[in-house]
């Protein structure tokens, strides 16, 4: 950050207006991205006020003609849960692109979910499903199904999900592997959909107790990758369910095996360390604190953290649950970023 800070400096005349606005941009950049790394809370929320000040400063600069600066400044709006400034940037950008980049149109979508305007951002994604190609429809019909999921539609999502596997089917079949990539969202930058709609089919129907039809989804997944862990946790999620609690923990071991950051697997360990007696209360608090440190605005980390605080001290316990209860409220069904 130095050296653009620097050639600002060396712009106080504004005579290169352009670089100037671009400088800015990259400074909003490297500062949301540093509140994100930090471990302090003053540090976090200074870094957030820089990035919001240097977004703000290159969509001025560009007279809001910079997609780009639109969509991240909305961006960072919405994960400092300052929604109503995020929607206005969101819809902005749409109006820009004319709704021509998936990206914006899901970015809209997860401000409405964390507004709990659930029908309004089914609506958009309904309007960004006529307006985009049938390849880029991916990640479009993902969100589609978690919006119906939210809303107690579980049949519906089902469907939805069974349209998105049945697109995949004959998109490989016309075009084989080369083109596999194509038909994710440009929003989604690691993964493979396919994959991924195996877990939620999976977890839905762990949901709805259909044991068998959760297992032969994740065994679907696994023929795709069998070192994913997004596909253990789904895998541990079910052996929870059916009260297996030792085989659902090994299966969160090997997920932080293969991917240590892997938030829900921190969780969903520290839940069933939790459950195993007080000896293993201190560890769950580890695990808690190893997802919130990675994910500080995570509602149910929070909420799990209270629970063990519950154990030790009402106090801190409180605190926890307060936190939990705040975010909940503006929490989107998939993350922002």
């Amino acid at each position: 950050m130095r050296y653009i800070h620097k050639l600002l400096a060396n712009n106080e005349s504004g005579k290169c207006q352009e670089r100037v606005s671009y400088a800015n941009y990259l400074l909003g950049l490297s500062h949301s991205a540093r509140s994100r790394a930090v471990g302090s809370d003053s540090e976090r929320i200074l870094n957030q006020s820089e990035a919001l000040k240097y977004l703000e400063n290159a969509r001025r600069m560009t007279k809001g003609k910079y997609s780009r600066v639109l969509y991240s400044l909305s961006l960072e709006n919405a994960e400092q849960r300052k929604l109503e400034d995020a929607l206005y940037y969101a819809k902005e950008l749409l109006r820009l692109e004319g709704g021509s980049n998936v990206e914006g149109w899901i970015l809209l979508a997860r401000i409405l979910s964390a507004q709990k305007r659930y029908s309004d951002a089914e609506n958009i994604i309904d309007a960004a499903l006529e307006e985009s190609g049938k390849w880029e429809q991916g990640e479009l019909l993902r969100m589609k199904a978690k919006l119906q999921i939210v809303q107690g539609c579980l049949i519906d999502a089902v469907e939805t999900y069974t349209k998105i596997l049945a697109v995949v089917q004959v998109r490989r079949k016309s075009f084989g592997g080369v083109h596999e990539n194509l038909f994710k969202g440009k929003t989604k930058s690691n993964g493979n959909l396919e994959m991924e709609i195996w877990h939620d089919l999976a977890n839905v129907y762990t949901s709805l107790s259909q044991w068998r039809d959760a297992e032969i989804c994740l065994s679907k997944s696994e023929a795709i990758n069998p070192h994913s862990a997004s596909r253990l946790h789904s895998a541990g999620l079910l052996y929870a369910a059916k009260g297996f609690e030792k085989e659902a923990l090994k299966c969160y071991e090997k997920a932080l095996y293969i991917e240590p950051n892997h938030v829900p697997s921190l969780i969903s360990t520290a839940v069933v360390l939790s459950q195993l007696g007080d000896k293993s209360v201190p560890v769950a608090k580890s695990f808690l604190t190893d997802a919130l440190r990675l994910e500080r605005t995570n509602a149910v980390a929070w909420y799990n953290l209270g629970l063990v605080y519950k154990r030790e001290s009402g106090v801190e316990a409180a605190e926890c649950f307060e936190a939990a209860a705040l975010l909940q409220e503006s929490e989107p069904i998939e993350p922002f970023r």
